[in-house]
């Protein structure tokens, strides 16, 4: 008897082409238009502090989108431009869709509030009410920077310390490098309070860097001893390095890879103009001090590194410098000064099994950033943090500056014209080998990341 009403359900079923059986549902929340403007609002918020903060674009759209889905808003589009976000829920076909567009400023290295946004978007996923992460959101966003200025000036200057360390000067060429750098840094802080656009504030640096350089030679006629050994392109060189510190160049690649074509265009021409302002501020320094007779003479090779315990010492340095002047906790700054390390040995490794400077310098950022992906992951710090510190050492600021000076003092000889645009080429190259290195290393290590995340999970599973 049963079988025969089973059989009859069957053929009921076959010829009305439905199942009787109830269908599996989802609960969907109940979300009006009010509520859910409040919560793209947040996400959004969250995004462009993170995108100022040094954050890819790659990054935060995911933060955009897992914050809204924490919160039930699936599906939300997210489309990032260099200055503006733009955040759209559509909800059905009855529903009229949610936009969102929030303009964002120039970006403000701050890599402390950018790991507190981090930790902010992990308790959101895990379950923190709306209110409760609006109001974290408002006391981070409202957070001064970690540093006061006098900090962050000092921070430079240490920066160009580390440069000249690296290339093994005396006490007095330190010295001076500090000196120069400091006052490009207060030269910088100043225009800055005046709001002066950054392009301007770059030549200003880069030109007081250069005079400082081209007066240190008068140092000679003191009879020290220190003065008959100082090499100005050093003091410049650490000058370069502190100007270029603060551009995003692996950001750009990052941006340009992911496919924010629009966000990596902007970048990349932000970096060209600030890099210029740098270029024209050396070239009209250097021009003033063959007009007043302090001309220098281009260095026939290149600027030798010091002992290997010296450049790994400035290379730590360097990556404490960066750190503190980017905004970043005790935690970042050890394992930034860890990562220096690792990229720099990487770096001699390279070079001394033949690899040329540019090829050299690729590899040591490539491992400098993939070390520095899963272990921003174990110890919940941001990647663009650890990995810019870890990379900077490597940026060829003395060849810049030889380069520029073989220009201006090239006169009428043009192989001497030659030699500097082929030495700024050169020069060039390091810095697009160092990028392409640095986003094949995040590239690579995300997927690496991920499946360290899996595996802790499976083990907290167990243990449970």
């Amino acid at each position: 008897m049963q079988r025969r009403q089973r059989l009859a359900r069957s053929l009921g079923t076959l010829i009305s082409g439905s199942d009787t059986s109830p269908a599996l549902t989802e609960a969907l929340p109940i979300i009006d238009d009010a509520l859910a403007a409040r919560m793209l609002d947040l996400a959004v918020r969250i995004g462009e502090s993170m995108l100022v903060s040094g954050a890819g674009a790659s990054e935060v759209a995911l933060t955009i989108v897992r914050v809204s889905g924490a919160y039930g808003l699936k599906p939300v589009h997210v489309d990032i431009t260099y200055n503006a976000i733009t955040v759209a829920h559509h909800r059905g076909d009855e529903a009229r869709p949610i936009t969102l567009l929030r303009v964002v400023r120039g970006p403000v290295p701050d890599h402390d509030r950018l790991q507190k946004l981090q930790s902010l978007v992990a308790d959101i996923v895990a379950g923190l009410p709306l209110d409760a992460a609006t109001g974290r959101f408002r006391a981070i966003r409202r957070a001064p920077f970690r540093y006061r200025p006098a900090i962050v000036i000092a921070a430079q200057a240490l920066l160009a310390v580390g440069v000249a360390v690296m290339f093994g000067g005396n006490w007095l060429v330190i010295t001076l490098a500090f000196v120069a750098a400091a006052l490009a840094a207060v030269t910088q802080f100043g225009l800055a309070k005046a709001r002066v656009p950054y392009f301007f504030s770059q030549v200003a640096g880069a030109f007081v860097l250069t005079i400082v350089a081209a007066l240190s030679p008068l140092l000679a006629a003191t009879g020290w001893e220190a003065a008959a050994a100082i090499r100005p392109s050093v003091i410049v060189a650490s000058g370069i390095v502190l100007m270029l510190a603060g551009l995003t160049v692996v950001g750009a690649a990052q941006d340009a890879i992911d496919g924010f074509a629009l966000t990596a265009t902007g970048r990349i021409l932000e970096l060209m103009t600030q890099t210029l302002g740098v270029v024209l501020g050396i070239l009209a320094g250097l021009e003033t001090a063959r007009v007043v007779g302090l001309g220098m003479e281009p260095p026939s090779e290149a600027v030798p590194f010091g002992p290997v315990p010296l450049q790994l010492l400035g290379a730590a340095l360097i990556a404490v410098a960066v750190a503190v002047f980017n905004g970043a906790g005790a935690r970042i700054i050890i394992i930034s000064v860890v990562l220096s390390t690792v990229a720099w040995l990487g770096f001699l490794a390279t070079s001394a099994i033949g690899f040329d400077s540019a090829a050299a310098a690729g590899a040591g950022a490539f491992g400098g950033s993939l070390l520095g992906v899963v272990i921003a992951y174990r110890l919940h710090v941001p990647s663009v943090a650890i990995t810019t510190a870890a990379i900077l050492p490597l940026v060829p600021g003395a060849a810049v500056f030889r380069g520029l000076l073989s220009i201006v003092e090239s006169g009428t000889d043009p192989a001497m014209l030659l030699t500097g645009f082929g030495t700024l080429a050169a020069a060039a190259t390091v810095g697009i080998s160092l990028a392409v290195g640095a986003s094949l290393g995040i590239y690579l290590g995300q997927p690496l990341r991920a499946s360290l995340a899996g595996v802790t999970r499976a083990r907290a599973r167990v243990r449970r």
